[in-house]
């Protein structure tokens, strides 16, 4: 009886996954071997000017480089201003922010804590100090960013092309520091490879992952600002946008890279963090995707619905009751054996199933991470365990009160010392590649000096 109970307990958990997530095997297929079709020549792309927001808070050791990283990009200088929210800090970030050549503005509000408070705090003061139509678009970017020096140009291509609302390419400035950064890092490169990019192919919806996004002015003035202050505010704006119909477009070819979490107890407050956010979002817009789904005939709700719809809480609870069988055999008596073999078998079966999807996004992928070949390969064997370690998370947001906490970044570095293929040496002197001068590092740059070889072992 306990076997033929698990055994259906499985199966119909591995039947309502299949059903919800077989769409996502598709993407994987479509992104390998569909190819979007090439847009007509629209000419010459008109510059359009734009606000790059950055909400920061205690971020002194990085913040820097990322406005450095803004400053030498290929785009022209004199059509970007950089604004910074300096969001309850008790640090010298405005401070260090201005002196880099950002606008800056306070904020002290420890009742409404959240990037989503600190981005509307901003929008606010841009508009009361500004025309409306002083600028085009607003880029947004967490602190700890950095920005590949072509980065703005590509995004305006597409912004060109009539696109409202756009994400882009997330990469890792830290992917080798250990087997968490890697595991959050080969996890936002499947979002973009796997997810994003077949839904730009077929014409769909994309998401907001976190940062490195561009919205028009049209669309913050229609919402009044930023009026998205759940612990996750990107998927929420996403959501939003699949509702009104708001289509979210993605950049393949503009890339930026963040700070992965590099110990447990972060870790766990982050995702932790995300899991109650995803849980937020759910109840405020479950129903009103389902209507959309079903009104509208729309794939766009449908892929956001799967997107938050609590699957981890599914799994959870599977594996939760799979012990609670075992736990009630031992205590009559019962011969478990055949039943551990059972839960190990499908153990092992998830461990395998992600280990595929990390390996198919590495190999596809493989130049995009910049770490030593044994540290991409290794990883791949302890991706499967950072992403199982969701289930007690998921199951434990479920259950307690979680308030946003601040992530502590120091990996202080930039585009030269995450790429050094990138740097060149031309008639014996170094040429930065994120400035346009001969010899000349960006302020802060810690990578004067070029290693002496560009080529990782």
């Amino acid at each position: 009886m306990f076997i033929q109970t698990l055994i259906v307990l499985n199966i119909v958990a591995a039947v309502v996954f299949t059903a919800f997530y077989s769409y996502q095997v598709v993407y994987i297929f479509i992104s390998i071997f569909g190819n979007k079709r090439a847009e007509t020549d629209r000419g010459e792309i008109p510059v359009h000017n734009y606000a790059v927001l950055i909400a920061a808070r205690n971020e002194s050791q990085v913040i820097a480089q990322l406005i450095s990283s803004i400053q030498g990009q290929s785009y022209p200088k004199e059509n970007m201003t950089i604004f910074v929210v300096a969001d309850n800090c008790t640090d010298n970030t405005a401070d260090i922010a201005e002196n880099a050549g950002a606008i800056v503005w306070e904020r002290a509000d420890k009742n409404q804590a959240g990037k989503g408070y600190a981005l509307n705090f901003l929008f606010g003061k841009i508009f009361d100090s500004y025309p409306k139509d002083r600028f085009d678009g607003f880029f947004v970017f967490d602190a700890d960013n950095l920005l590949d020096v072509n980065y703005i140009s590509e995004m305006n291509k597409t912004f060109a092309g009539g696109y409202k609302i756009i994400t882009s390419y997330r990469n890792s400035k830290n992917y080798a520091d250990n087997w968490l950064s890697a595991g959050y890092s080969l996890w936002f490169l499947r979002e973009a490879k796997y997810m994003n990019n077949p839904r730009m192919i077929l014409g769909t919806g994309c998401a907001i992952s976190g940062t490195g996004f561009l919205v028009s002015t049209d669309i913050v003035i229609q919402n009044g600002g930023w009026p998205f202050h759940s612990l996750t505010e990107d998927i929420e704006f996403s959501n939003h946008n699949a509702i009104m119909g708001n289509r979210i477009a993605y950049c393949k070819t503009a890339i930026f890279y963040d700070e992965q979490p590099t110990t447990f107890r972060q870790s766990w407050d982050q995702r932790m963090r995300w899991a109650k956010g995803f849980y937020q979002v759910f109840g405020k817009y479950g129903v009103r995707l389902i209507k959309a789904i079903f009104k509208k005939h729309s794939f766009y709700a449908f892929d956001m619905f799967m997107t938050i719809l609590p699957g981890m809480v599914l799994t959870s609870v599977t594996m939760s009751l799979n012990l609670i069988i075992i736990v009630l055999g031992v205590s009559i008596g019962f011969d478990i054996s055949a039943v551990v073999s059972l839960f190990t078998t499908a153990l092992l079966t998830l461990y395998i199933l992600l280990f595929t999807i990390g390996a198919i996004t590495a190999a596809t992928e493989w130049k995009m991470i910049h770490c030593r070949v044994f540290f991409k390969i290794a990883y791949l064997f302890t991706f499967p365990l950072f992403m199982l370690t969701y289930i007690p998370i998921a199951m434990a947001a479920m259950f307690k009160r979680v308030e946003w906490k601040p992530i502590i970044h120091n990996s202080v570095t930039t585009p030269c010392g995450i790429r050094p293929e990138q740097v060149n040496m031309v008639d014996g002197e170094y040429v930065c590649p994120n400035s346009k001068n001969r010899a000349k590092c960006p302020p802060g740059c810690i990578y004067y000096n070029p290693p002496k070889s560009a080529e990782y072992p």
